[in-house]
């Protein structure tokens, strides 16, 4: 059993946000091409990662603070039952509540758990099915637009690849 001081110092150790889970998901997202924001407090839930182009989010949770349904990581403590049944029933309230405010105001989201993110091929899969959901392609195929209005790569004038922009002449450095 720990003393008070203890856990204390572990508890306010549990960072909010910038947890290597959602940094891994971070990385992940722009490793595929997407941009992106961190933390949306206007959004219901302040969503770890937020796609306004395309009206996504993406919350990782931690399995134990969130309580991923049948997850080892997810067993509540034997201490201080008082205290911890409630507030873990709360977080779970609230994260169905906040998924109906975002779904009502035309945001889709995606819940990512913290233990799912072991498997990194797999989060790989599960971020570009529902990234693919809302653009139809990846911004891989389609990085820009360009000034002509045709998406897909632009040529680098001044190299003489491509169609030269207004004002150039081709081959011009």
């Amino acid at each position: 059993m720990m003393d008070c001081s203890a856990r204390s110092r572990i508890m306010r150790s549990i960072r909010k946000k910038d947890t290597v889970p959602e940094l891994l998901v971070g990385r992940a997202v722009h490793a595929l091409g997407y941009r992106f924001r961190l933390h949306g407090r206007r959004l219901p839930g302040s969503p770890d990662i937020v796609l306004p182009r395309y009206r996504q989010v993406i919350f990782v949770h931690g399995c134990f603070w969130h309580q991923h349904q049948d997850c080892a990581s997810a067993k509540r403590p034997r201490s201080n039952v008082e205290y911890w049944g409630p507030k873990l029933d709360r977080n779970v309230v609230r994260d169905a509540r906040v998924l109906d405010a975002l779904t009502a105001l035309g945001w889709e989201a995606l819940v990512l758990w913290e233990c799912e993110l072991r498997n990194r091929e797999m989060l790989r899969v599960r971020l570009k099915l529902f990234l693919k959901s809302r653009d139809g392609g990846s911004p891989r195929e389609f990085p820009c637009q360009s000034p002509d209005g045709h998406r897909g790569r632009r040529a680098d004038a001044r190299s003489g690849e491509g169609p030269a922009t207004a004002g150039e002449a081709p081959g011009v450095q």
